[in-house]
C-alpha cells in the first residue's frame, strides 16, 4: 500500500474525465485545470475532447485526451492504469459519460434499451472497477458518478434513462458505505436541467424516438431554467471537495427529491399529471 499519500484537493491531483469532451464532462475538466488538477480527458468524440485539452494546457494547465469507449471495459482498465503509471496516483474518476433516448416505452426497441444501459450504467460500472482497486490500494481516492434528477424522482417519458440513472444512485450510495474505511470516497451527482447537448436531442449519441420541432423542444427545457454548465461544474467541484454524497444543482431542485422522499406516492402523483400535461402539448406539434 502507498505511503504517506493523501487525496489532494484538485491542487495537485490528478483526475480522469469520461465524456471529457463537451457538455458537463467539459466544463468539469475546465474547472478542475483551474483549481491546478492534472487531467486526462476520455470521449469517443476525441478531436473535440483534444481540442479541449490544447484549449488547458494553452491556458497553462495540464491535460491530455484519449479515444476511450466507456463500454469497453478492458479500455477503462488500461486508461486508469496508464494515468496512475504515468502521474503516480489516481486522486479523482469522474464517470461521467451519458446519452438519453427520448421517447415513452411503446416507442423503444430493445436495442434502445441496451445501448442506454451500456453507456448510462455499464459505462460507469466499469470505470467503478478499473479505480476503485487503485484507490483501494493507495488508500485514497474519489469516484464522483453522473446521475440525473431522474435517478431520485420519476420520470415518465424518460423510462430508459431514468432506469439507468436510479441504478447509477443505488450503486453510488452502497459503495459509498463500503468504500469509507478505506479510505476511498463516492459521490454522486445529480443534475437538474443543465444547459449542455443532451438537451437538444439526446446529445452527441443519442436521440429522440419522437419528432419534436427543435423550437418546442428548447421551449420546454427554457421554462425549466437551465443552469449554465461553467456554474454547474464550479458549484459542484464545492460540494466534491467537501467529500458530499448526492450532489444536486441547480439547488431548488432538492426540493422534488426531499418530496419524493416524504410521499412517494405523491411524487408519482404530480409525475403522472405533468407528464399528461406534457403529451397534451406535444400533441399538438409533434408527429409520432
Amino acid at each position: 500500500m502507498a505511503l504517506n499519500k493523501t487525496i489532494r484537493i484538485f491542487d495537485g491531483a490528478t483526475a480522469v474525465v469520461t465524456g471529457g469532451a463537451s457538455g458537463i464532462g467539459r466544463s468539469l475538466a475546465e474547472e478542475l485545470a483551474k483549481r491546478g488538477c492534472e487531467l486526462v480527458l476520455a470521449d469517443l468524440q476525441i478531436e473535440l475532447a483534444q481540442e479541449v485539452a490544447s484549449e488547458i494546457c494553452a491556458s497553462g494547465g495540464k491535460a491530455n485526451a484519449l479515444n476511450v469507449d466507456v463500454t469497453d471495459f478492458f479500455a477503462v482498465k488500461q486508461l486508469v492504469q496508464e494515468t496512475l503509471e504515468r502521474t503516480g496516483r489516481l486522486d479523482y474518476v469522474f464517470n461521467n459519460v451519458g446519452i438519453g433516448i427520448g421517447g415513452n416505452v411503446n416507442h423503444y426497441s430493445i436495442e434502445d434499451w441496451n445501448q442506454m444501459i451500456d453507456v448510462n450504467l455499464r459505462g460507469v460500472i466499469n470505470g467503478v472497477q478499473a479505480a476503485y482497486p487503485i484507490m483501494m490500494n493507495q488508500g485514497f481516492g474519489h469516484i464522483i458518478n453522473t446521475a440525473s434528477m431522474a435517478g431520485l424522482m420519476p420520470s415518465p417519458g424518460s423510462v430508459a434513462y431514468a432506469t439507468t440513472k436510479y441504478a447509477v444512485v443505488g450503486l453510488s450510495k452502497s459503495l459509498r458505505a463500503e468504500a469509507a474505511p478505506l479510505g476511498v470516497y463516492v459521490s454522486v451527482i445529480c443534475p437538474g436541467v443543465i444547459r449542455t447537448p443532451i438537451l437538444e436531442g439526446g446529445g452527441r449519441y443519442g436521440k429522440m424516438l419522437i419528432e419534436i420541432p427543435p423550437e418546442e423542444m428548447r421551449r420546454m427545457w427554457e421554462r425549466l431554467k437551465p443552469m449554465p454548465p461553467d456554474i454547474f461544474a464550479n458549484k459542484v467541484l464545492h460540494s466534491v471537495a467537501k467529500n458530499k454524497s448526492i450532489i444536486i444543482f441547480p439547488s431548488w431542485w432538492k426540493l422534488f427529491w426531499w418530496m419524493n422522499r416524504l410521499s412517494p406516492s405523491l411524487g408519482i402523483h404530480l409525475a403522472q399529471k405533468n407528464f399528461q400535461k406534457i403529451q397534451k402539448e406535444l400533441g399538438k406539434v409533434v408527429k409520432t
